[in-house]
């Protein structure tokens, strides 16, 4: 039997790129899809509301909190967790289906493509691939695991920020993870909002405090900055 696949998406104030997302999903082949609403305050759960057969929660604005709950939530295999901003290639869940059929994967991810012909697409396109290789990879990768490992695991921790990278730290020490060449698409909308060298900055900025001087997640969401 094939291995069912649950698409958990937490989302807030995502009513401009939510519809889109969706029909790529159902497009993709997910056999469940599985909206978490952070209290958003526009028109997000209009949008959500309108798809047949996507089922909705609500939680408190906690990205963490929120794929826990749609994990919790869902009934699939093989749990699935996407940016509302993220869009998959074709071929993207034949290939993590193909890859999970072997029970010793606990999980992977996609190859991120970010949006834009220009270098800073580029740049990122590239520092994203190469870092992957080393365990260093975050939410917007499109991180997917059995939901036996994300019980084992605990689930994200609750967390303002990083607890996509905590978990894909737990993750990597696993071992066996499916990195597939399959693309994630990603918009550019973070650098086109804040600039490439602000963005890049950040990153460095608070992936160092956190990984050399252990500075905690909480303390460190000063520093990042939302997109929307």
């Amino acid at each position: 039997m094939a291995l069912t696949v649950s698409a958990i998406i937490p989302v807030y104030n995502e009513e401009s790129t939510l519809g889109e997302h969706l029909k790529h999903l159902a497009d993709a082949g997910v056999d469940e899809m599985v909206v978490v609403d952070g209290s958003s305050t526009d028109r997000t759960l209009e949008v959500a509301a309108s798809w047949t057969g996507v089922r909705f929660l609500r939680t408190s604005a906690c990205r963490a909190l929120q794929m826990n709950a749609g994990a919790q939530a869902s009934a699939g295999d093989v749990l699935l967790f996407l940016h509302a901003d993220a869009r998959l290639g074709s071929g993207a869940v034949p290939a993590l289906r193909d890859a999970m059929s072997n029970p010793g994967v606990p999980g992977g991810n996609f190859d991120i493509r970010y949006e834009g012909r220009d270098f800073a697409a580029a740049c990122f396109t590239s520092i994203n691939r190469r870092r992957r290789r080393w365990g260093i990879f975050y939410g917007d990768s499109g991180i997917f695991c059995r939901r036996s490992v994300l019980e084992a695991l605990g689930g994200f921790r609750p967390w303002p920020i990083l607890e996509d990278y905590d978990f894909a730290r737990r993750l990597w020490k696993l071992g066996n993870l499916a990195f597939l060449n399959e693309p994630i698409y990603l918009s550019d909308r973070r650098w086109r909002n804040h600039g490439v060298v602000s963005t890049l900055c950040s990153w460095v900025l608070i992936q160092g405090l956190y990984s050399v001087l252990g500075v905690s997640p909480h303390r460190l969401a000063r520093f990042y900055q939302a997109v929307r």
